[in-house]
């Protein structure tokens, strides 16, 4: 049961077709292709949309990915450090996105600052396979993830703006965002 706006979401991002992982030589760059097309209309959509809220580049293979992501909140921009790998049954398995920074800070999220997504998007990436890419897991995994957890992460103190950090002893288990 997908809700409007996810539906929505979904019809903005082009659907991938060739099921290929790193591991499937030509197949793969074929795939690769795919994705970054599917990434550039995402990020086209969302300037034209005045909702731009990351960057993201690759290693020349397209294995492994890193960048930025922000959101806004009480008129501040958060901005955190994100990286992922594509896991070798890609795209079987989707890419686990980690916010390095907010590692431990909450209970969503792995060791390695991987964010959770198993209760909502791993089935929705299931149900979707080969056509799900990067940009679905940005915009249905990592958009949602921040929008409620660095909210709630402002409101505690774990997560504070750099304007509004004072210096810190080294006892300070507060996370800054840039």
């Amino acid at each position: 049961m997908v809700d409007e706006v996810t539906k929505k979401t979904l019809s903005n991002i082009p659907l991938l077709k060739t099921k290929a992982s790193p591991r499937d030589g030509e197949q793969w760059r074929q795939r690769l292709k795919e994705e970054l097309q599917a990434l550039i209309h995402y990020v086209k959509n969302n300037k034209d949309a005045d909702n731009d809220w990351f960057r993201l580049e690759s290693n020349t293979e397209g294995t492994r990915w890193w960048g930025k992501a922000w959101t806004i909140q009480d008129m501040l921009r958060y901005e955190f450090d994100i990286e992922f790998d594509i896991p070798v049954t890609y795209p079987m398995t989707a890419p686990e996105i980690a916010i390095p920074d907010l590692d431990g800070k909450t209970a969503k999220m792995y060791r390695g600052g991987k964010i959770c997504m198993t209760d909502h998007f791993q089935p929705l990436w299931a149900r979707n396979v080969p056509r799900f890419g990067i940009a679905h897991a940005l915009a249905l995994g990592l958009g949602p993830w921040l929008a409620v957890e660095i909210p709630d992460l402002i409101a505690r103190g774990i997560v504070v703006h750099k304007e509004r950090t004072a210096p810190t002893t080294s006892g300070d288990n507060t996370a800054s965002a840039k």
